[in-house]
């Protein structure tokens, strides 16, 4: 058996029909290719077209550091700031998205991708979520800052209260970064209005640790 697996992304139709997901490819076949998704093992059948591609530099940002990687672009397509895709690292097959997109003339927001030079974007599978806490005395000189690190998919919920570690809030508001999609407003502020971590450029939120504000 070989030691190396082709990996592709392809919509699961057991677990993830309309996103992406990690397959291995099990048969390549002559037509259609016998793929597993790596999520939950579920074997299908896939047709594997052809694509002409073109290799672009990609910039991942994460964590506040950034390194840079190489990807397998169909030329054919047209990329735009929001989208996501998987990209192939030494370390691990990573979920980004695109921030920027870097052309002869200057960045743009879309573009055919035969025209980009340079893919900029950010790690969305795993995430940090800064947010700002609010203490229950109310005193504005007791307000604090936190980071959170969590699943790009994990939910924030205005009104809902959620626990990490020693920290413990009620989510009051939630600012929605500029390259996420879907959102009427740049600050959700209602309850039940929600968002998921990797759209979130900033949390605030009020302490309900009964131990942390101590007036002694």
């Amino acid at each position: 058996m070989s030691d190396t697996t082709e990996r592709v992304a392809l919509p699961c139709p057991a677990c993830s029909p309309d996103l992406e997901t990690v397959h291995e490819v099990l048969k390549p076949g002559g037509g259609q290719a016998t793929v597993r998704c790596t999520e939950c093992d579920h074997v299908h059948k896939e047709q594997l077209p052809e694509e002409e591609t073109e290799q672009k530099k990609v910039v991942v940002s994460q964590d506040g550091e950034s390194f840079t990687e190489q990807a397998d672009v169909p030329v054919d397509e047209t990329l735009a700031v929001g989208e996501e895709f998987l990209l192939d690292t030494e370390q691990a097959i990573m979920s980004v998205r695109i921030t920027s997109l870097e052309l002869d003339g200057g960045r743009v927001d879309e573009a055919p991708a035969e025209d980009v030079r340079t893919i900029w974007s950010r790690a969305v599978g795993n995430v940090s979520v800064n947010a700002t806490v609010h203490p229950k005395s109310g005193r504005h000189d007791e307000t604090r800052a936190i980071e959170l690190h969590v699943p790009g998919d994990y939910e924030f919920t205005v009104g809902a209260t959620d626990s990490f570690g020693d920290e413990e809030f009620t989510v009051e508001g939630i600012y929605i970064r500029d390259d996420a999609h879907g959102y009427d407003f740049e600050k959700l502020d209602h309850d039940n209005d929600s968002a998921v971590a990797k759209d979130v450029k900033r949390l605030y939120v009020r302490d309900e640790n009964t131990t942390a504000w101590s007036a002694w």
